[in-house]
């Protein structure tokens, strides 16, 4: 039987194992704290296009340390796209301005932006791994935007592209058209946003990526980055709505976002590419 003596130092020994142990946690949070620092500085000033929402943080799909991808709930209601407060006048200027970075595409030429149509819509198709993406493009909301996609497209700018982020919690989307499959690829040009302060995001918009305002020209950062919503976003109204996707193309897209991403860009911006490649074969506009 052990004498107090005894006792009292088994009690002193593990007190002190218990107390290295919580010196040695506290200090992996610390080093976990810094290396996330360290990515959101890298990532904001490496100009990466991405999406930000309050409700983002909350992600913890864990695909890239598990193969069971977390079940995700996902809207079936499309909504109806939205609406100018005031309508634009027609035609418009448009302004495409040489970015820091040339294209990831050699040969990418910006598109004319003088007498730019600001009435009615154009049809495209995404013919993809997947399936074909049906996708109607809304120069009323955004004419330079569609300018810009129709020129990219009719240049072949999006064939052979892979999309390179998905969000499955907090904002259901799915990044694409970046040739680098970084985060970081663009045309070689930038141009404005074309949005307003009423703006609000749905399932079946298509809308554009950008990296924020530009710090030293104070302009949009738009290029050939876009997204499809195809479930719940809470977004600010910084991304230009320029048309929507059809039903059909939404459900594919659904099990694309059901396979789950492998947390690439987690903690911040959130997701990760897709485990379900989508891969773009061509781009066409009628």
């Amino acid at each position: 039987m052990p004498t107090n003596v005894q006792r009292r130092e088994q009690a002193k020994r593990k007190l002190e194992r218990q107390l290295a142990r919580r010196a040695e946690r506290a200090k992996r949070r610390r080093i976990i704290s810094v290396v996330v620092t360290v990515i959101a500085v890298v990532v904001v000033g490496g100009g990466i296009y991405w999406l930000s929402t309050a409700d983002f943080g909350k992600s913890d799909d864990t695909a890239a340390t598990s193969t069971t991808p977390k079940p995700i709930q996902i809207p079936t209601e499309v909504k109806a796209l939205p609406k100018r407060p005031t309508p634009l006048a027609d035609p418009v200027n448009c302004e495409y301005r040489a970015s820091k970075e040339p294209s990831s595409k050699e040969g990418t030429k910006a598109p004319e932006g003088t007498g730019v149509s600001a009435t009615g819509t154009q049809t495209a198709t995404i013919k993809a791994n997947i399936g074909d993406l049906k996708l109607t493009l809304d120069k009323s909301l955004a004419p330079c935007t569609v300018n810009s996609f129709v020129s990219l497209a009719k240049q072949g700018y999006f064939n052979g592209t892979s999309c390179h982020r998905i969000g499955t919690e907090g904002l259901q989307m799915l990044q694409c058209g970046d040739p680098t499959g970084t985060g970081r690829g663009g045309p070689g040009y930038a141009f404005d946003n074309e949005t307003w302060p009423e703006l609000t995001y749905g399932r079946g918009y298509l809308a554009m990526a950008n990296a924020g305002i530009d710090q030293e020209t104070q302009k949009g950062t738009n290029g050939s980055q876009f997204f499809i919503v195809y479930g719940d976003a809470q977004l600010s109204p910084d991304y230009t709505v320029f048309g929507s996707v059809d039903e059909a193309g939404l459900k594919l897209i659904d099990e694309v976002a059901r396979a789950g991403h492998d947390g690439s860009f987690d903690p911040s911006p959130g997701g990760g590419k897709p485990n379900k490649e989508v891969k773009f074969e061509s781009v066409t506009v009628e």
